[in-house]
C-alpha cells in the first residue's frame, strides 16, 4: 500500500516545550489511525502538521501528489455570512436535485443531525456544538482519500457516535482521528498512536489492544510507572469481564497480561458502598411526583413522571439531542422547578453537579487554592486524601497544581470542576457530559475515583465506556414524553432507535428534508409501552417491582449463606438436615418472587 503522508524526523516546539521530538511515521492507504494520549501533550498539534496546518520546526513532511483531504479541528471556525447549505453542500458543486437523490450525503446529513438544523439556517446562530457538526458533515459528504479529524464525536449524542463510526469503516478513504472516547476509537481504529513525552508510540489495533499493548510494557519497565500499570491492570479487568466481542484478540503477549491482572479485585464492592450510601443518606434522597418538564416556550419534554432515585443507585441517562436529558438533571438538582408535579428531597442529601458549562470556576485563584476554597481533605471510600492528592490524581502534577485557574486549557479547566465538584462531598452527585475535553488516562482516574465513591448517580454520556463500567441500570428519553428504563441498557436503545427509524421509514416514505429527530419522536410517541407512565395502577406496579428486587438480593443472599454454612457443616448431619430445609424453603421462596417479577416486567414493558 502507498504512504499518503509521511513525517520525519519531526520536532514541533511552543515556547520551552517540545511537543514533538524527531518523530518518524506514516500513514498509508486505507488506513484508520485513533491518536491519543494526554492533554497538552501534542495531539493536536501532531495533527496540524501531518496536515499542513502548522509547519515543524525541522524535519520534512511530505504528501502524496494530488491528495485529496479534509481537515475538521475544534476551532469551528466557518465562512462569515453563509448558511448551513453554504458550508456542507456548495463546495461540492452539483445541483440540489443532485444532492437529494445521493443516498450517500442524505445518511451524512441525517446522521450528523444537519437536517434538524436545517440548511438555510445562518452559521452565526449556531452554537459551539452544532458549528462543530457542521464542519464534520462538509468534510463527510466529500470523496476523500484522507480524512483527518480532530475529537469529533464530542457534541455527538450516543446514537450519533455509533452512526460516525459505522459511516468511517464503510468508507474507503484512509483516517486519522484525535479521540477519547474509547469505544469509537476500538471500533473504529486499526492502528494506534499514542503521543507521550515528545514521540509517538504505535500499537496495532483499537483501544483493547493498546491497553493491552501499554500494560505489558509497564510491566516489563522499571518500577516507577507503578502507577500508571495499576491503572491499566484495572481497567484490563474490567475490558476481559466485559462482552467477548468488546475488543479483538490483542496482538501481544496475552500471557503476560493476563497474569498482571490475575488478582484485581471487581472494579468496586457494591454492597459494601451501598452500606455506606445508606448510612450518608436516608430513605428519600430524590423523588419527583406526576412531574412534567417544558422548556422555557412550553413544549412539553416529559409528561406525567414519577421517578424515585435510591440510596446508592447509579443511572446512566440517554437520549436524543433535545429530549430534555439537561432539562431533567436540572430538575433533579433543584435548580428548575417542574411544570407540574412536584420534587420531593431527603433531609440528608449534599447534591454535587457537574454541569456542561465552565462558568463556575475562580479564575483569580491557582489551581491548589481553588481546590482548598471547596476543602482541605474529603473521604472517598475507606480512606481520607487531600485536596492535593485528589488534585494530582485528576491529572495535576504538584507543580502544576501552582497555575493560575485562568492560564488552564478546557481539558485543565474540566479537570478542575470535577475536582471541586467531588471535594464538596456530595452524597447525590449529578453529572452532564464529564468526558468532555478529558483526555483517555483522565477517564481513567475517573472511573476509578467513581468506583470507590458511595452514594447516589445520575450521568448524562454519549461515552459508552463509561455509562456501561460506573452505572448499574440504563434510562432513555426517546423524544416521547416519558422515560424508559432499558434492561439492555445502551445497546438496547440504539436498537430501540433504529427500530423506530426503520418504522417511520416505512410507514411515511420520509423523504431527504424531513426531520429524522422529530419523526423518530412521533414514532416514539406509539412506542410507550414500556415507559414510566403516571397511572395509579403503574405507580403500584413498579413499586411492588422494588420491593421484589430488593427481596430478591435478600433472599440471594441468604442461600448463600445457607450454602457456606453448609459446608462448614458437612460432618454434622442433624445441623445439615436442618439447614438443607431451611435451603428448600428460601430457594423455593426465591422462585415464586422472580416469577411474580417476571410477570410484573412484563405487564411494564
Amino acid at each position: 500500500m502507498a504512504n499518503l503522508v509521511n513525517l520525519e524526523q519531526v520536532s514541533k516546539s511552543f515556547g520551552v516545550k517540545p511537543l514533538l521530538e524527531r518523530v518518524s511515521l506514516g500513514v498509508q492507504e486505507n488506513e484508520r489511525i485513533g491518536v491519543v494520549g494526554l492533554n497538552g501533550g501534542g495531539k493536536t498539534t501532531m495533527l496540524e502538521v501531518l496536515a499542513g496546518i502548522e509547519e515543524p520546526d525541522s524535519g520534512r513532511v511530505s504528501r502524496v501528489g494530488g491528495l485529496r483531504m479534509a481537515v475538521v479541528t475544534q476551532r469551528g471556525v466557518l465562512p462569515p455570512g453563509s448558511t448551513v447549505g453554504d458550508v456542507v453542500l456548495a463546495p461540492l458543486g452539483v445541483a440540489e436535485h443532485e444532492w437529494a437523490g445521493d443516498a450517500r450525503i442524505r445518511s451524512v446529513l441525517d446522521g450528523i443531525g444537519i437536517t434538524g438544523l436545517g440548511l438555510d439556517a445562518p452559521v452565526e446562530q449556531l452554537s459551539g456544538g452544532e458549528r462543530r457538526r457542521t464542519a464534520l458533515a462538509a468534510a463527510l459528504v466529500r470523496d476523500l482519500d484522507l480524512l483527518v479529524l480532530d475529537e469529533p464525536t464530542n457534541h455527538l449524542d450516543v446514537e450519533g457516535v455509533q452512526w460516525l463510526a459505522e459511516h468511517l469503516r464503510g468508507r474507503r478513504s484512509s483516517l486519522v482521528v484525535v479521540t477519547h472516547d474509547r469505544w469509537f476509537l476500538d471500533t473504529v481504529a486499526t492502528r494506534t498512536w499514542e503521543v507521550v513525552g515528545g514521540r509517538v508510540e504505535t500499537y496495532e489495533g483499537g483501544y483493547g489492544d493498546w491497553i493491552f499493548a501499554r500494560a505489558e510494557r509497564a510491566r516489563q519497565a522499571d518500577a516507577a510507572e507503578d502507577r500508571r500499570r495499576n491503572l491499566a491492570r484495572k481497567e484490563l479487568a474490567w475490558l476481559r469481564r466485559g462482552p467477548p466481542a468488546r475488543t479483538s484478540k490483542p496482538r501481544y503477549r496475552i500471557e503476560a497480561a493476563e497474569a498482571l491482572i490475575a488478582d484485581v479485585p471487581p472494579p468496586r464492592d457494591s454492597v459494601a458502598l451501598a452500606s455506606f450510601a445508606r448510612t450518608r443518606l436516608g430513605r428519600v434522597v430524590v423523588e419527583l411526583e406526576d412531574a412534567t418538564l417544558t422548556t422555557p416556550d412550553g413544549r412539553v419534554l416529559v409528561e406525567d413522571l414519577t421517578w424515585r432515585l435510591a440510596p446508592g443507585e447509579r443511572v446512566g441517562l440517554v437520549g436524543v439531542n433535545g429530549s430534555g436529558k439537561t432539562t431533567l438533571l436540572r430538575t433533579l438538582a433543584g435548580e428548575l422547578d417542574p411544570a407540574a408535579g412536584r420534587r420531593i428531597e431527603g433531609q440528608t442529601v449534599r447534591i454535587g453537579w457537574l454541569r456542561q458549562e465552565l462558568d463556575d470556576l475562580p479564575v483569580d485563584m491557582r489551581v491548589l487554592e481553588a481546590v482548598q476554597d471547596v476543602a482541605e481533605r474529603i473521604q472517598l471510600g475507606d480512606k481520607e486524601i487531600s485536596a492535593g492528592q485528589l488534585a494530582e490524581r485528576l491529572g495535576f502534577t504538584p507543580a502544576r497544581q501552582r497555575t493560575p485557574v485562568g492560564d488552564l486549557s478546557g481539558g485543565e479547566r474540566r479537570r478542575l470542576q470535577l475536582t471541586r465538584v467531588l471535594m464538596s462531598e456530595p452524597n447525590v452527585l449529578l453529572l452532564d457530559e464529564p468526558t468532555n475535553d478529558l483526555d483517555i488516562d483522565t477517564l481513567q482516574q475517573l472511573e476509578d475515583l467513581l468506583d470507590s465513591w458511595a452514594g447516589t448517580l445520575v450521568v448524562i454520556s454519549h461515552d459508552r465506556y463509561l455509562v456501561e463500567r460506573i452505572c448499574d441500570s440504563t434510562w432513555a428519553l426517546f423524544g416521547d414524553g416519558r422515560l424508559t428504563n432499558l434492561p439492555g441498557g445502551i445497546e438496547e436503545y440504539l436498537r430501540r432507535r433504529a427500530q423506530l427509524a426503520d418504522a417511520v421509514d416505512a410507514g411515511s416514505g420520509r423523504s431527504a428534508g424531513a426531520s429524522a429527530p422529530a419523526a423518530s419522536a412521533s414514532a416514539a410517541a406509539s412506542a410507550s409501552a414500556s415507559s414510566v407512565k403516571g397511572s395509579a395502577d403503574e405507580r403500584a406496579a413498579r413499586k411492588e417491582l422494588s420491593r421484589l428486587e430488593r427481596s430478591l438480593v435478600k433472599l440471594d443472599d441468604r442461600e448463600k449463606a445457607l450454602h457456606a454454612a453448609l459446608a462448614e457443616a458437612a460432618t454434622d448431619p442433624v445441623r445439615v438436615q436442618t439447614l438443607g430445609a431451611e435451603l428448600d424453603t428460601v430457594v423455593a421462596e426465591k422462585n415464586a418472587v422472580e416469577e411474580r417479577w417476571m410477570e410484573l416486567a412484563d405487564e411494564l414493558g
